[in-house]
């Protein structure tokens, strides 16, 4: 049971608790305890209690991995109208853990590509849990293509823990959808927004993620890797990844600092799950502002500064003639 469901029985039981007789109590005292136990701190149970500030990089890695934060499609529904979802790459089939479609946004029609996951099993089963199979890039390729055809700017909403990595992945080939979609990107000439709205790792996030403007939520996180994986990688401890997730400064403000992202959408006070709607509608703002911005730009222009944006990503530093030849 999650945390929200777990909330709302306490509530039932602590309103029955010594009705007619009935002692709840120890019912009311486990639930309490498996509460206390979740990862992230709890409110009192008042409902005008002030969340704790969060700051800390694993803590914002935490929340953009809440049970109950907003999803691609719970973001679509409250920031765009008339959604109209298209499925398939018209060659293998189709991918849950990819969603695409078009929708109407502030008047105009948008092309939408977005990373979904489940709530519960069944449907984490059915999204294959955000992890996209390469039909799903190649799908997202299909409606950017459409997207051009027609001059409808494109819409990304990252949110997943990377491409899936099993064997039926790299039987169909996924470093070559991933390659394939980014290019695709790279030569489009309409506005592309994409958005992290919660986990945005690897190439799974990289291969829908390459926009004129690149939007973060406050709480969300993007990054080459997980911080368990890299933890698993460098010190074969995946208990290291709080650790990890500091030193690859790869939270929203950090971001931000480098020039990976080029801006911030606000959260509400405890993270997006806390009201949807008004994280919702701080996207939807963000969206208009710099959808706005790039419609002032031909499609040459918008073509040019893309690839310049993604050419101005890294440093390196020329080591002197002497210490070359020691190496």
């Amino acid at each position: 049971m999650d945390e929200a469901n777990l909330k709302q029985t306490l509530e039932q039981l602590k309103t029955l608790n010594q009705q007619d007789g009935i002692d709840l109590s120890e019912e009311i005292s486990k639930i309490e305890q498996k509460l206390a136990q979740l990862d992230l701190p709890q409110q009192s149970g008042k409902e005008d209690a002030t969340p704790e500030p969060v700051a800390d990089d694993w803590e914002r890695v935490k929340l953009a991995r809440h049970p109950q934060r907003p999803h691609s499609l719970d973001y679509i529904e409250r920031a765009f109208s008339g959604f109209y979802e298209l499925h398939g790459d018209r060659l293998f089939g189709d991918d849950g853990a990819m969603v695409t479609g078009l929708a109407e946004f502030e008047g105009q029609t948008v092309a939408i590509v977005a990373q979904q996951k489940g709530r519960d099993l069944q449907e984490n089963q059915a999204r294959n849990y955000g992890l996209p199979h390469p039909e799903g890039y190649r799908k997202a390729q299909r409606i950017m293509k459409l997207a051009e055809r027609f001059g409808f700017p494109v819409i990304t909403l990252i949110d997943s823990g990377g491409a899936f990595p099993g064997k039926s992945s790299e039987e169909r080939n996924i470093g070559g959808a991933l390659a394939e979609s980014i290019y695709t990107m790279c030569q489009l000439t309409v506005p592309i927004i994409a958005v992290i709205i919660g986990e945005g790792n690897s190439g799974g996030a990289i291969g829908i993620g390459v926009g004129d403007r690149v939007l973060i939520m406050e709480n969300a996180y993007y990054s080459v890797i997980t911080p368990e994986g890299c933890a698993a990688i460098l010190w074969r401890d995946r208990a290291k990844a709080p650790d990890v997730a500091r030193a690859l400064r790869l939270t929203a403000p950090h971001l931000l600092e480098l020039g990976i992202v080029d801006d911030i959408i606000p959260e509400p006070e405890g993270g997006a799950h806390k009201d949807p709607a008004a994280a919702a509608e701080a996207l939807k703002k963000s969206i208009k502002r710099t959808l706005n911005e790039l419609k002032r730009l031909n499609s040459d222009t918008l073509w040019e500064r893309r690839l310049e944006r993604y050419q101005r990503f890294g440093v390196y530093e020329e080591l002197p003639e002497e210490v070359e030849a020691e190496v």
